[in-house]
């Protein structure tokens, strides 16, 4: 009777085949953390239209009083809108990914496979709460008779950048948090201070040179820019060689984090 053992030269020369010899165990967590999602708070479902209705109230107002966003050819309703879902995007993406190994520290120390698996599956829960916010935008669009045109064909491109972000910075603070804990406190700064470096509640064109160069170093930037695009028939300008910026930073983000995550994953068992 042969007898399999499982090594950490075993893991280490399998990972990738187990990534998708485990992938039924990706569509196990990331539906059960959409059940606890909702079932865990009092309004359930409603909670993913009054979040963005109260932001995007709030960020319209700011927008016009103090950005000085004002009615061009597109309203500034749905400028903030737009802007709005693709950062709750991000930034609940982002935030499931960062506490997320910590959060299944019970699963992690129990038995092996692929902890990859753990803060890409928490992508879902940040996507479907996109989704459900996304009817908001069309309300508004039927409202005020905005219709996109075939440009909206490019819309899931996008979103993907934007889960390519979330999910590189996710890594970066998931494999952080395991050895420095106190980075589960810096999640909600990072966020905060991430909203106003990001163009939801005004727009990337109020920097100019090599400034919008560097600001779109911010890969939100280029989400943003290019879902606005996306939706407003070219209403919306892009800049491109800022797009292709924030393409690149987060092909980059992603790219490292993964290195890093691999890096200190053998470790996880230990220290969590």
């Amino acid at each position: 009777m042969e007898e399999l053992i499982i090594s950490a030269e075993h893991e280490e020369k399998n990972y990738w085949t187990d990534l998708w010899n485990y992938r039924e165990l990706l569509y196990f967590l990331a539906w059960r953390d959409i059940l606890v999602r909702y079932k865990q708070t009092t309004v359930g479902v409603a909670w993913a239209f009054i979040r963005p209705i109260i932001t995007i109230s709030i960020g319209t107002l700011i927008a016009r009083k103090v950005a000085g966003l004002g009615q061009g050819a597109v309203p500034t309703v749905l400028l903030v809108g737009a802007g709005t879902l693709v950062w709750q995007l991000f930034a609940t993406s982002f935030s499931e990914a960062g506490n997320s190994l910590v959060s299944n520290a019970n699963l992690i120390s129990k038995i092996y496979f692929p902890r990859l698996l753990v803060p890409a599956s928490t992508l879902a829960v940040g996507f479907v709460d996109f989704t459900i916010s996304l009817l908001i935008l069309v309300v508004l669009m039927l409202w005020y008779h905005y219709l996109p045109d075939f440009r909206i064909l490019t819309l899931p491109l996008f979103i993907l950048l934007a889960l390519t972000a979330s999910l590189g910075a996710g890594l970066w603070l998931a494999a952080l948090t395991v050895k420095y804990r106190d980075f589960r406190f810096i999640v909600p700064f990072i966020v905060q201070i991430g909203l106003f470096l990001s163009p939801v509640w005004y727009t990337s064109d109020k920097f100019q040179g090599v400034w919008r160069v560097v600001y779109s170093l911010n890969p939100v930037v280029g989400a943003i820019d290019g879902f606005r695009w996306a939706i407003f028939h070219g209403s919306y300008p892009i800049f491109w060689p800022g797009l292709i910026l924030s393409i690149a930073t987060s092909l980059f983000l992603l790219t490292t984090a993964i290195i890093y995550f691999r890096k200190t994953e053998k470790l996880f068992v230990d220290m969590i």
